[in-house]
């Protein structure tokens, strides 16, 4: 849908906006995220795709983009996911490259909504 610029597009995610709908660009990195997107589009947040969170402790250059992104995605006062966080190693990384946010199995695995409903609950009561 991005890809083709339409007008339409940038309005109704201009609209979400300013309903106070956070936006974010998924799977940065790869694919169709280009950066031009982030030029054209009022996103909220970066999400770094998880190939590059894989080997984020083994790699230097896998670091090196990460924090290039999440350097960049600051400049354009966007917050900073990083996809697929597994292990304690990948979370310190990313929270020394001043990464926002962390998504993964490190926090938690999918669950069915029921189940997520009453995990919810009983952090809450806590």
């Amino acid at each position: 849908v991005l890809m083709n610029n339409q007008q339409f597009v940038k309005d109704a995610l201009r609209a979400l906006n300013h309903l106070d709908v956070r936006i974010s660009m998924d799977d940065f990195g790869t694919g169709y995220s280009s950066l031009s997107y982030l030029r054209n589009y009022p996103f909220d947040m970066l999400k770094v795709d998880r190939s590059f969170v894989n080997d984020l402790v083994e790699d230097q250059a896998d670091k090196e983009l990460i924090n290039a992104a999440i350097s960049m995605a600051h400049s354009l006062n966007l917050k900073v996911v990083a996809e697929g966080v597994e292990n304690q190693e990948q979370y310190k990384l990313l929270k020394d490259l001043n990464c926002d946010y962390a998504q993964g199995y490190l926090f938690g695995r999918p669950m069915a909504p029921d189940i997520f409903a009453r995990h919810l609950e009983s952090t809450l009561e806590d």
